[in-house]
């Protein structure tokens, strides 16, 4: 038949939606249009599955080709639509079956010689493939990544001829993948860091509850060093966590690591990045830093160095936990629900409170570094806390017990987090504001102590709410049911930059 309607997989945002490809063969001088919003990759997809068809043994037809990307209106991007092209091209002309289109889902870029070369996204696409109970079509470098979902009906193919034989009721020999998933080693601890066991300690409450985290100290102190072990000390990820953290990863720019599944991410732009490179950006969408540390971490060092333009883009999403990225003609949305980890000098020299008295800034100019940080993002930040120098002598032998080692760390929050889990359905840090009533009740003196110190302070009702999720955290940690005073007054001292100037 002149018909054939081939399935495939476009992008928007993490998204995989249904494109249809209809390919038309009539008579007419010879001629191949595509029609559908396809962009310029997308277009030269003719020039590619010519070459793939000619070189794989079957005949071109000279004809006239007309081939619909439906819906019309979403735009399509990349090569993925090659196979789906070339098998309908094949298809409406009579040299392969059409009997089995329909329960296939097509991807996969031809080269010239009918080779197929992996794409990105394929885990949304196998994702999406799976609701729908179809077969997915793929080349065989992208099955290890498909192969992570569960369920997935996978039929990978080295060529066109072997994606050809699976719609001619075939099954092509292609060695099997390994399903093992390969685990990178964090080899990073905190063992390794002697001393700061008050900054340590913060890092343990942040990673069980997921709070935002800002250090300050002079240089040399260790703050980039604790930031980097903060994920030898984060839980796994559950399936459904991993899959939309690699559903991230893999329609970016620099692809999916399958050695990283389960794990949590870890992003450290550098302070000359810009806005889009944190939130997103491109004419076709694409996620930024903020999205590919969805479910795990943002390190951002020397925070007062990024322009304070860049910064303000994070405020929506430490809130709301998605970014919107709006076009003309579309939108596309990512989740991004990280935590935020910073680090920064207390003063434009660095060593404002440092034992070596070297710092001469005055107050103004400590007032207008500190400033180059908004009050509304700083009011986000959960805690806020000092990375002093330690002495050398720790820092040359240690303490005489030893430093306790990440897994230790990690055995602790894990528990606490799954506390949590428990009680609220998710980490701490994400408790509502309608929630907090249920999950974070004080006693009578913790209420007068918390209005004594939002006085003292001028603390906004946010920062009330930080502080009574932070609470509940430190008490999980303890395994009590109540937020003590202690657990609370801890908490509030981690508000060091709410703080006056003279009193810091």
């Amino acid at each position: 038949m002149p018909l054939a309607t081939v399935y495939s997989r476009g992008r928007s945002g993490v998204k995989a939606p249904l494109v249809t490809v209809e390919v038309h063969v009539s008579n007419g001088l010879p001629a191949l249009s595509i029609v559908g919003l396809p962009e310029t990759a997308v277009k030269e997809s003719k020039d590619r599955v010519h070459g793939a068809i000619i070189n794989s043994g079957f005949t071109f037809p000279l004809q006239r080709i007309t081939i619909n990307l439906a819906p019309a209106d979403l735009p399509k991007e990349g090569g993925r639509f090659d196979l789906a092209i070339a098998l309908g091209i094949l298809a409406a002309s009579g040299q392969i079956s059409s009997q089995h289109l329909n329960t296939y889902e097509c991807v996969g870029e031809l080269s010239l010689g009918g080779d197929l070369r992996e794409i990105t996204g394929a885990l949304p696409v196998a994702l999406q493939t799976t609701q729908a109970q179809r077969i997915l079509l793929l080349p065989n470098d992208n099955t290890p990544e498909a192969n992570l979902i569960q369920n997935v009906q996978l039929a990978p193919a080295r060529n066109l001829l072997e994606a050809c034989a699976y719609l001619n009721g075939q099954q092509p020999e292609i060695p099997a993948s390994s399903v093992e998933t390969p685990t990178k080693i964090n080899t990073l601890d905190f063992a390794d860091v002697h001393g700061q066991y008050h900054v340590k300690r913060a890092f343990e409450i942040a990673a069980t509850g997921g709070h935002n985290l800002l250090m300050l100290g002079p240089p040399g102190t260790g703050k980039s060093m604790l930031a980097a072990r903060m994920n030898s000390i984060l839980p796994a990820l559950s399936e459904t966590q991993a899959q939309a953290t690699a559903a991230i990863a893999s329609i970016s720019s620099q692809g999916f690591d399958i050695s990283t599944w389960r794990q949590a991410p870890f992003r450290a732009p550098h302070h000359t990045a810009s806005a889009a490179a944190l939130v997103g950006g491109g004419g076709n969408p694409k996620p930024g830093e903020i999205s590919l540390a969805h479910n795990g971490t943002l390190f951002l060092d020397e925070l007062p160095e990024f322009d304070r333009k860049v910064l303000e883009v994070l405020r929506e999403p430490l809130e709301s936990g998605h970014i919107t990225i709006s076009r003309a003609s579309h939108q596309a949305k990512f989740p991004a629900k990280f935590q935020l980890i910073a680090a920064m000098n207390p003063c434009p020299c660095g060593y404002l409170g440092d034992s070596s008295g070297r710092c001469h800034c005055t107050p103004n100019k400590i007032n207008r570094y500190r400033q180059k940080i908004s009050g509304p993002l700083l009011d986000r930040i959960d805690m806020h806390l000092e990375v002093p120098r330690v002495s050398h002598e720790i820092l040359r032998h240690g303490t005489p017990q030893g430093e306790e080692t990440s897994a230790e760390i990690k055995t602790r929050v894990t528990a606490a987090r799954t506390i949590a889990i428990l009680r609220n359905n998710k980490p701490n840090a994400q408790i509502l504001p309608q929630e907090i009533q249920q999950y974070c009740q004080l006693s009578n003196q913790g209420e007068q102590i918390l209005e004594q110190a939002i006085n003292t302070f001028g603390l906004s009702h946010r920062a009330y709410h930080r502080i009574l999720k932070l609470s509940r955290t430190i008490a999980d940690l303890a395994n009590t049911e109540n937020i003590e005073i202690a657990h609370l007054s801890e908490a509030i001292s981690y508000r060091k930059l709410d703080r006056p100037l003279t009193t810091f």
